[in-house]
């Protein structure tokens, strides 16, 4: 439910976005003060709360509350002894509580991801990779290392996957797709300019254009004809960079497996060969 509202903050007015984001930094604010008291709090109207709770899918408040008290209760069942210490790194935090909230926040970007992911989307996705003539990815910044990994993956099993850092080169590229290729742009926030005109480009190429965003609604998402969402909540210090990457991570290695047993022997096979021709034993053939 919260990773929702996440998706939604970018799209919503300023009102009903200080009522998503007091959600979202304190969901416990919901289930312990009534509407007119959460209202105040974030300086609007009882009317907007209400806007907000039926643009997030909800009739009105009593139900939001219900599901954020469920989620927070079935949160507490998986960690009973968490404290949950949130995200942001504070002045004073000791050692242990900067450990304990990296850890806490990677666990959830990988928890909330894995809960939220949409199985059906996903398995379209694996089809349009694992029979597409050539992969294309792209990605910015942190995405960068989520687009490479999921490139060196695919290259293991024997699929044709091409990651280029340069935006120029890339967006050339593009103009060389077709329809028996696929596109997938990795963006935390979805609006990169670079990924999204990419991704536009390969969308009119008539490319299979695939999203991975922590944005449902973003520009990125205009482009993709799937998208996966992610599940990352940032801090101040980790901005884009950390939870972001680990969650994208975790959609990534969900395609790359789901690929792999769809093509279980040659994949097998394509691994135990690339195994070999690195492995430190490995004896290369006698020259001819």
């Amino acid at each position: 439910m919260r990773q929702h509202v996440r998706a939604l903050v970018p799209t919503l007015a300023p009102a009903e976005r200080r009522v998503a984001e007091a959600l979202l930094a304190d969901p416990s604010v919901v289930v312990e003060k009534t509407i007119t008291e959460v209202a105040q709090a974030c300086q609007t109207s009882e009317t907007t709360v209400v806007r907000f709770c039926r643009t997030a899918g909800f009739r009105g408040y009593p139900e939001l509350r219900l599901a954020v008290a469920t989620e927070l209760g079935r949160d507490h069942a998986r960690r009973p002894q968490d404290r949950a210490p949130g995200t942001d790194i504070g002045r004073d935090d000791t050692l242990e509580d900067l450990v304990r909230k990296v850890a806490y926040t990677d666990t959830r970007a990988i928890e909330e991801t894995v809960d939220e992911l949409d199985l059906g989307t996903l398995a379209q996705v694996i089809e349009a990779v694992a029979t597409a003539r050539r992969i294309y990815l792209f990605g910015l910044g942190a995405s960068t290392f989520a687009a490479q990994d999921l490139q060196q993956k695919l290259l293991r099993i024997d699929r044709v996957a091409l990651f280029i850092t340069d935006p120029h080169l890339t967006l050339a590229s593009s103009a060389l797709m077709t329809g028996d290729d696929v596109a997938i742009a990795l963006s935390h926030t979805g609006d990169t300019a670079e990924v999204v005109t990419w991704l536009g480009e390969a969308r009119r190429r008539d490319a299979t254009t695939i999203a991975i965003t922590n944005y449902a609604k973003s520009p990125l998402s205009t482009h993709a004809q799937l998208t996966l969402i992610t599940a990352a909540q940032e801090s101040r210090f980790r901005s884009g960079a950390m939870a972001s990457r680990i969650a994208q991570m975790a959609v990534i290695d969900c395609v790359y497996l789901g690929v792999a047993q769809r093509t279980y022997d040659a994949s097998v096979a394509a691994l135990t060969t690339t195994h070999d021709v690195v492995h430190p034993s490995h004896t290369p053939p006698p020259s001819p």
